[in-house]
């Protein structure tokens, strides 16, 4: 598979919302658009069809002042999953997550794994200033970047859109880590899709990042950022059922539990109650890969509790998506400031080492 590869617009493009760009996209497409400094930002949206923050964000950047003045500074759109798009689901039964199946994927190569090995190979050739990769959480969830290396580069791009800022390096085949070889790279998360404060907040970074003659080098002050590494992924046992009702199913999960997103919890707090013996109610797999399942969790008198203190991330009460991907991820505070070839050791879990 090729990927499409486009020098303008197609026409009513910018007219339609991420549910109807099917009707104009075939799949994958790059769209090349000229500005006064040739070095590209790069942008990718949609690589989960439901996830509509980014493609709101660059129709109306797109539609405001630069539909009749040029762009500042050249720019490579990437509009991924326009299928999922159109029935607004993260990813079809057909498809793969997008955002897993960029160069350094562990899972099995497929046609989108070679297509976005072309990809990232044409966008390297073209030595972008930055790389911008635009994402909604399905939970309750502030607004915060991503990035998968702890150098200057990465964390003021990621500085300048929240100073909450997250360091994981699982999971793999992200386009971000992908990219992050070759140019600063960042994810903006911009909470529920549904609300409009996320697009405005990735525009206004947007215009920022197209209008900057340059990226500084050098690493925010501690005082502008907030550092976590994301140190484990939790998810549910696929053999039991789950609910956030009352309904007879083998885990009941507490309903507001998005809520608790970016919370610091103290060991006890309850997230949810068993209704059959569980081995393990919470499954978590450290980032070295280790079961770490009774590091975090316990179960008293059919109540799941916390078994140390924590934070989370990304906690959603989306039943279908907790299944394509998981519950939440762990997270814990790191200092800024520490030099980054320590960063490999940053993100292990003591307690889960063989």
């Amino acid at each position: 598979m090729e990927p499409v590869i486009l020098d303008h617009l197609p026409d009513g493009l910018l007219d339609r919302p991420a549910s109807r760009l099917h009707e104009v996209l075939d799949g994958p497409t790059l769209i090349h658009l000229p500005g006064r400094r040739p070095q590209p930002l790069f942008v990718s949206v949609l690589q989960h069809g439901n996830e509509i923050s980014g493609w709101e964000a660059v129709r109306r950047l797109l539609k405001g002042r630069y539909a009749r003045d040029p762009l500042p500074r050249s720019l490579i759109l990437l509009i991924a999953n326009v299928r999922a798009a159109s029935r607004n689901r993260r990813y079809l039964s057909d498809q793969p997550d997008f955002n897993r199946c960029w160069p350094g994927s562990d899972s099995e190569t497929g046609p989108i794994h070679r297509l976005f090995e072309r990809i990232t190979a044409h966008v390297r050739a073209q030595k972008p200033l930055a790389s911008i990769d635009i994402h909604n959480n399905t939970g309750e969830n502030p607004h915060y970047s991503a990035i998968n290396r702890i150098e200057p580069a990465h964390l003021r791009l990621a500085s300048l859109f929240s100073r909450t800022v997250l360091y994981f390096t699982q999971p793999c085949g992200v386009q971000s880590m992908a990219f992050g070889e070759f140019c600063p790279s960042v994810t903006l998360e911009c909470g529920p899709p549904s609300r409009l404060d996320g697009a405005d907040h990735a525009m206004s970074y947007l215009s920022s990042i197209i209008n900057a003659e340059a990226l500084e080098n050098r690493p925010p002050s501690p005082e502008d950022i907030e550092l976590f590494q994301m140190v484990a992924t939790v998810n549910l046992p696929p053999a039991n059922s789950f609910s956030f009702t009352p309904d007879g199913s083998d885990i009941i999960l507490r309903p507001d539990l998005d809520q608790l997103n970016f919370r610091e919890l103290p060991p006890g707090t309850r997230l949810g109650h068993v209704n059959s013996p569980i081995e393990r109610a919470l499954l978590v797999r450290g980032h070295d890969d280790i079961d770490a399942s009774a590091v975090w969790f316990h179960t008293d008198n059919g109540d799941i509790l916390t078994s140390r203190p924590m934070m989370p991330a990304m906690l959603t009460t989306d039943e279908r998506v907790i299944r394509q991907d998981c519950l939440c991820h762990l997270m814990e505070r790191i200092p800024v400031g520490r030099p980054a070839q320590d960063s490999e050791a940053w993100h292990e879990l003591p307690e889960s080492r063989p």
